[in-house]
Parts: structure tokens; sequence; C-alpha cells
């Protein structure tokens, strides 16, 4: 890839790899962001690469018994256990090579998880998984509930989030808690690689995916996946929405490579979050005194965030 036109931000197709490891057909809805993070992400790992993926959604679109969508070696694994079997086949891999059974070469093992199977079922075996050391990817595509079995609510729902398990009514304004930030819970376990990432910037996420699997040891990218159908938006919305998410702060991009923060879009001053939360059906209930209590929340969040960037950069 090349960074120059990225950061200029010049639009070159030549740019993306033209091969594709999540081939077309599968069943994915109208607009999802999801299924696009998927493909950017399987277009950066290629070929030499083995999938460890949890029921969620991009495993129900892409593998419905008996077809697949997959051009890489895939095994669906349980909820809790994605990054259990990824350390597995990582630490399988390496016995192989080790004892001349396998040619010593380059192969990428990726986890990958929804928001569900990774801050909700599947973290203790993520945290064991980054606690031993295992070189491994680890993705989690985030769209902020169980999309796939009727759009229940996740820890990683955001507050105020009208789910079918946290339904806004007269009294309980949707979701009542704060998003469990997984990416710092990762940053936490002192990985070496440790990144937020949205199909809305494809450059950005493809930079940081090359740059997890070129990195000794965890890494760990969480990805904003926007979902038209559990988010009540136009299909056609879903990039906007994400785009959105940045620029008001609600989900910053940045990097914490061995320990160390970066703010991958650094913005001089955010946009009004009621911005984003007005074009989502979801949060179409919000009074003007909870849309304030999110925008004071996202700006004491991003002040941290800033002033992390700025302590672990210093000296």
């Amino acid at each position: 890839m090349d960074t120059y036109l990225d950061r200029l931000g010049v639009y070159a197709a030549r740019l993306v790899p033209q091969k594709e490891y999540l081939v077309p057909g599968h069943r994915a809805c109208q607009g999802c962001a999801e299924v696009l993070a998927l493909r950017l992400v399987a277009k950066v790992l290629g070929r030499n690469n083995i999938i460890a993926s949890a029921t969620g959604c991009m495993e129900i679109v892409s593998s419905p018994l008996p077809l697949t969508s997959w051009d890489v070696p895939w095994i669906h694994v349980a909820f809790e256990n994605t990054a259990a079997v990824a350390s597995g086949i990582e630490a399988g891999l390496k016995a192989l090579m080790r004892k001349g059974r396998l040619p010593k070469q380059k192969i990428t093992v990726m986890g990958m998880a929804g928001d569900g199977g990774t801050s909700d079922i599947g973290v203790q075996a993520l945290s064991g998984a980054m606690e031993r050391g295992h070189n491994f990817v680890y993705v989690c595509f985030d769209n902020e509930a169980y999309m796939n079995t009727g759009i229940q609510r996740s820890s990683a729902t955001p507050f105020g989030a009208s789910t079918t398990t946290s339904p806004a009514g007269k009294v309980v304004p949707g979701q009542t808690t704060w998003k469990k930030n997984m990416p710092e819970i990762c940053a936490a376990h002192n990985i070496p690689y440790v990144a937020t990432a949205c199909p809305s910037y494809p450059f950005d996420l493809m930079e940081k995916v090359k740059k997890a699997a070129d990195i000794e040891g965890p890494a760990y990218i969480h990805i904003l996946s926007v979902c038209p159908t559990g988010w009540r938006l136009a299909p056609e919305l879903a990039i906007h929405a994400g785009r959105l998410a940045v620029e008001t702060g609600v989900f910053p991009l940045y990097e914490v490579e061995r320990g160390k923060y970066k703010l991958s879009v650094d913005l001089p001053e955010l946009r009004p979050v009621e911005e984003y939360l007005k074009i989502q059906g979801r949060f179409r209930h919000l009074t003007p005194e909870l849309i304030d209590k999110i925008q004071q929340r996202v700006q004491e969040e991003y002040t941290k965030l800033k002033k992390k960037v700025q302590m672990t950069n210093e000296g």
C-alpha cells in the first residue's frame, strides 16, 4: 500500500489487493459494514492465514452448511474459546515447524468474534491467550449487540441504545450501562499491539491489520462494524455512520504500540454526538438531557485518551 497517497486522502483502487479470500456469495445483510471490514482484513492477511471464528454474524453469513465463502483454512469454534483455539493452532504450527514436519514459513493465525463473543463470553480465553504471549491476531467485529440472534444487548452496547433485551420505555431509556472498553482491557495486558479501526477508514484499517500480523506476539484489533439492521438506519448510511462515530469521538481511532498511544485521526474539535445519534433508530427515544449525558461522557473519555497519548510519548 502506498501510504503517501493514503495520507493525501486519494482513493486508488490499485492500492487494495485484488485477490479475495472472503469470496462473493455470502449472505450478509444489505449495507453490512462488518462484512466489508472482514473482507479487508482477509485481503491483508492473505492466503497463509488460518482463522478460528466464533459463532456470530460473520460465521452465520459465510458458512451456511454445505457452502462456504472462505478461501483460506477456517474453523468454526464456540463462543467462549476463540482465543484458546487460535492459540492452540499457533502452538501446533510452531511445534510442527520445530520438528521439521512443516517447512518454516510465516502463517498468520487469526481469532475473530463479535462483541458478544469477545467482551462477554470469550474474554476469559482471550485474556489467557494474551497472558501466555501467543503470536496471533485477534479481531473483534463490534456491532454493539448480538445482532444475528435477535439484537440482544451485550456489554459493548452503548448507553441509551434500545435493543430487544434493553428496550426503551417510559421508565428505562434503553441500555443503562456504558460500553465496556475492550481495547483498554487488552492494552492492560501489556501486549505488543492494540488498535481500533473502522471500515469507514479502509486504508487505516488495512495498515493496522498488516502491522498486527507483522508484530511478534499477541495483537488485538477492535473494529467498529456498523449494523444497519440493529442500529435501525438506512443501509446506505453505514459508512457515514462509521465516520460520524469517529468524528464525534464516540469511537476514536488509535493504536497502542508497546505501551505508546497514538491517535490515528487527531481531531482538533469533535462534532456533537447528536449528529451521530439522530440518524439511528435505536437512539430516537433519547431526551436532550440523556444526549447531554452521553456528550459529557464522550468528551471525558476523549480527553483521557488524549492525555494517554501525551503521557506515553513524553521524553
